[in-house]
């Protein structure tokens, strides 16, 4: 028998595809359905993506709660209906100045651990459905609130935009915290710029890009597959 792939692909995901449509390339590269990823990326974010192939699917739960490392941009002034630059602004405030002690104070309130709210437009299910589907309709929902850990490594004003450097922990959503910040500086605000550089000890750094995928033979493509955590493979 033919031996089957199994192990981590570290995919670099572009901008304007979902995390599904990653698994698609990978799956028609290698021929090969048993592939899964480690935590959806929204179309609008890059970075990196763990493909799971094969028996390192059992690695999903472990590797959707690992620590993650966020680059991005928050625009001031405006919020969308989906926190971020994908949805359709709903409501306008001016941006604040954005002076170092403002920004200090205000995001020492989203350090640590916090409680978020989830986006209404997002894959946490309620009714036995994607929240997003539901929003889609206009269906009025309850606030989802939930737990997570935050840690700024780091930010720089660029009036009316901040750019920012976070660790946090599974489940985190960045455009919650955007779009909360905005509101708590007397503001308004959203994503415009996500970029994931870690999972863990994984990093973009070296991850496939999808022009890369597209020239690997499929023989190229499996000699990149990582075991997974806890394989004790060298």
């Amino acid at each position: 028998m033919i031996p089957q792939p199994s192990g981590l692909f570290l995919f670099d995901k572009p901008k304007g595809i979902t995390s599904h449509d990653a698994v698609g390339l990978l799956r028609r590269k290698l021929s090969f359905r048993r592939i899964g990823h480690s935590g959806t990326l929204d179309p609008m974010a890059t970075g990196l993506l763990i493909l799971l192939v094969g028996t390192a699917t059992k690695a999903q739960e472990g590797l959707q709660g690992a620590s993650k490392i966020y680059t991005g941009t928050i625009l001031f002034g405006a919020e969308t209906d989906t926190w971020d630059a994908e949805g359709k602004v709903v409501a306008e405030a001016p941006p604040p100045a954005l002076d170092p002690e403002s920004v200090r104070r205000a995001v020492a309130a989203f350090d640590g651990r916090i409680i978020q709210q989830v986006p209404p437009y997002s894959a946490v299910r309620m009714q036995g459905k994607p929240m997003y589907k539901l929003a889609r309709k206009n269906i009025p929902m309850p606030e989802v609130r939930r737990e997570t850990e935050v840690k700024w490594l780091g930010w720089t004003p660029r009036p009316p935009e901040l750019d920012f450097e976070i660790e946090c922990s599974g489940g985190t959503y960045i455009r919650s915290i955007a779009c909360e910040l905005g509101r708590a500086m007397g503001s308004r605000a959203h994503l415009t710029v996500l970029r994931r550089t870690s999972i863990g000890p994984y990093s973009a750094d070296g991850s496939a890009t999808a022009a890369a995928l597209a020239a690997m033979t499929p023989e190229e493509a499996a000699a990149r597959l990582l075991p997974p955590p806890g394989d004790g493979r060298a």
